[in-house]
């Protein structure tokens, strides 16, 4: 039974400063991925990758089909059915870190955890396992991530992403700007995800890496409206 399934998914865009034209940005979009299945996203700039995963994700809206992540149609889920499903099933690691300032690094990381009820405990030991593996120094965990580089950013996105187990998976650009040490790490999550029955739908242009965890791309451009270019 397919964790993640798309059926007939349509997308179109309001253009409300311009007369509010209508463009039809994808049509008929439909697949699936099984639990310890990773997909890869693949097509040109402009495909329609991210606007995909963010309708997955719930962030975007599809116009028309049906998008069900464990069982979930986020096409016409109520928010809080969205949230739900976010906080227990549908984990996004983006290529942006997006947190409450002044928070520390390791509340950061365990927060997925902890609204689960996970004892403080047991999730800062994870988080704190996580943030050893991508090679966060210690002394930063107690300060906020806001302050960091791009570069320790991403990887304390990545931990906070890998925190839980969640059952579904949205990787954007997992790999991108890593070192070889960091990049080995992100693959070796993935794969532990996979093995453990995560299904997984990720862009990744790095090619090397796309071809070690993905088991089979979906080329986003077959998606387009009849006639695009």
């Amino acid at each position: 039974m397919a964790m993640i399934e798309l059926n007939g998914v349509v997308k179109t865009f309001v253009l409300h400063n311009q007369g509010g034209a209508v463009i039809e940005v994808m049509r008929d979009a439909g697949f699936s991925v099984a639990p310890g299945e990773c997909v890869a996203l693949s097509g040109a700039s402009g495909a329609g990758k991210s606007t995909l995963m963010r309708m997955i994700y719930g962030n975007y809206l599809a116009s028309a089909g049906q998008i069900r992540v464990a069982g979930v149609d986020l096409v016409q889920a109520e928010p809080r059915e969205i949230l739900a499903l976010r906080r227990e099933s549908l984990g996004y690691v983006s290529q942006f870190l997006r947190v409450v300032p002044r928070v520390p690094t390791l509340q950061v990381v365990a927060e997925p955890l902890l609204t689960l009820g996970v004892d403080a405990e047991t999730a800062q030991a994870r988080a704190a396992d996580l943030l050893r593996r991508l090679r966060i120094p210690e002394p930063l965990w107690s300060l906020s991530p806001t302050t960091f580089s791009g570069g320790e950013q991403q990887r304390v996105n990545i931990a906070r992403g890998f925190a839980h187990d969640y059952p579904a998976l949205l990787l954007d650009e997992p790999t991108a700007s890593l070192d070889a040490k960091n990049r080995r790490t992100v693959l070796d999550l993935i794969l532990d995800a996979k093995a453990r029955g995560a299904a997984i739908v990720g862009i990744f242009h790095d090619a090397a890496a796309r071809a070690e965890v993905c088991d089979r791309e979906i080329d986003v451009s077959e998606f387009a409206p009849r006639g695009a270019a």
